[in-house]
């Protein structure tokens, strides 16, 4: 038990219920519809091979998340924590494993999230009005800084805007779907039906992206501590979410479709402005840029929340980060957390400002650290009704074990086609989790329980 704390009085300020099902909801749709799915179906539709292949792909993705979410409903009722995922890896695994997972969201996964979001969010500000050379770089580091200091305000003023900017953003999206389904002419149904630019169909890679597309939902396991009537709501607001965020991708999908047609979409590499441009013309080219902006906005709002909460537990359970323990009770904010998370984005969009290539490659390696984690967290299911058999589990996933089984399956086959498609890159992610070795030592080292 060295170096765990131990100072958990009744006193202390922690979480508290008070979010309602719709915040939820609007978080965890926010952090999944992000900016991927403006560029992710040109490259579904090139390595699909048909039309029906394509949509079909876009629906199983639905599907492997809508099983997760059920697996990560049963985690997050029967064992409700800030620290979401670090939390159940702790109690399945031991500290010294979710020590390494936490030191990885902190360094990049979480905080590169932010600053690569922050770029597309400045990129496309950029074209609105440029700030000069470091447009982009502005931009990021202004978002980030602004809506850090949103949330450290407090979870109502982080809740609020995150409702206003899904809203936004799903009402962009739906603008979209009307104008491929309505206003746009027809393809040619030789057009729909074509295989695209690729000579051979890669399903498997098709599939990659639309997971990563679809990705971000397990983030919800963060705010479980902080949501009213958890124990049911977490579960109505993760089927919810991944009911609305599979609708909405279909839609896109079968709009672009109608616009563009499969051949069309797999040529382009901006889909969703073409099929704009086509409509509103120059007009429709800002509207992209305008809702583009937003989705970055709101993925960004969202995981600066999530991001925060895993710092927060981890410094809760470390003496020698006990810093990034402390909860503001008057604001219901992990302030502390919140702060440094924000210095190590701000860092990294930094960094990227002088070297975009190398950052952005870096951030994209870690994907085979992600995956492993999350591949551990579905086995944590099966190791906590094994070890923890008394423990009050609200919601049970059904068909147990074989939905689990399914999640694992494809969090490890992903696992795989990270490692394949990045080869060498990936030691860029292991390089992180060892960097995090000499700081677990050190804590590890520091005096007894507090």
């Amino acid at each position: 038990m060295s170096g765990l704390r131990e100072d958990m009085s009744p006193t202390a300020a922690q979480p508290v219920p008070v979010l309602e099902l719709g915040d939820t909801i609007a978080l965890i749709v926010g952090v999944v519809v992000g900016a991927g799915i403006f560029k992710t179906p040109s490259l579904v539709a090139a390595n699909a091979g048909d039309a029906w292949t394509m949509l079909g792909a876009w629906l199983l993705g639905g599907v492997v998340s809508f099983i997760g979410a059920l697996c990560y409903a049963e985690l997050a009722t029967a064992c409700p924590h800030a620290g979401g995922d670090y939390h159940f890896l702790t109690r399945a695994y031991g500290r010294k494993l979710s020590f390494l997972f936490a030191w990885a969201r902190l360094a990049v996964i979480t905080t590169g999230s932010i600053a690569l979001l922050a770029f597309v969010f400045g990129d496309y500000c950029s074209r609105l009005y440029s700030l000069g050379a470091y447009s982009s770089a502005i931009y990021a580091a202004s978002i980030v800084g602004v809506l850090t200091m949103v949330n450290i305000a407090g979870v109502k003023s982080g809740t609020a805007t995150q409702n206003w900017l899904t809203a936004l953003q799903v009402m962009g999206l739906l603008a979209l779907v009307l104008a491929g389904l309505v206003l746009a002419p027809a393809a040619s149904t030789a057009a729909i039906s074509a295989g695209g630019e690729r000579a051979q169909p890669a399903f498997g890679l098709s599939m990659v992206f639309v997971l990563l597309t679809y990705g971000g939902w397990n983030e919800a396991a963060y705010i479980s501590a902080e949501v009213k009537n958890g124990r049911r709501n977490m579960l109505r607001a993760l089927v919810w979410s991944m009911i609305i965020v599979t609708l909405l991708y279909l839609l896109v999908n079968l709009a672009l479709l109608r616009g563009l047609g499969l051949a069309g979409m797999a040529r382009s590499p901006v889909v969703a402005a073409d099929l704009l441009q086509q409509v509103w013309g120059s007009a429709g080219a800002q509207a992209i840029s305008v809702l583009i902006a937003i989705s970055a906005l709101t993925s960004i709002n969202a995981t600066i929340i999530f991001g925060a909460r895993s710092n927060y537990a981890w410094g809760r359970d470390w003496a020698l980060l006990g810093s990034l323990g402390h909860w503001n009770a008057r604001t219901g904010s992990p302030t502390r957390a919140l702060l440094a998370q924000g210095a190590v984005a701000l860092t990294l969009i930094a960094f990227g400002a002088l070297i975009r290539e190398g950052f952005e490659t870096m951030v994209d390696y870690t994907a085979p650290v992600f995956w492993l984690f999350f591949l551990l967290t579905g086995v944590a299911l099966f190791v906590l009704r094994w070890r923890e058999p008394e423990l009050a589990r609200p919601f049970r996933v059904p068909l147990y074990p074989w939905l689990p089984l399914a999640f694992c399956t494809s969090s490890a086959w992903l696992l795989y086609s990270s490692l394949a498609y990045t080869r060498t890159g990936a030691l860029v992610g292991v390089a992180v989790l060892v960097t995090g070795l000499p700081l677990l030592a050190l804590a590890a080292r520091r005096a007894s329980p507090q």
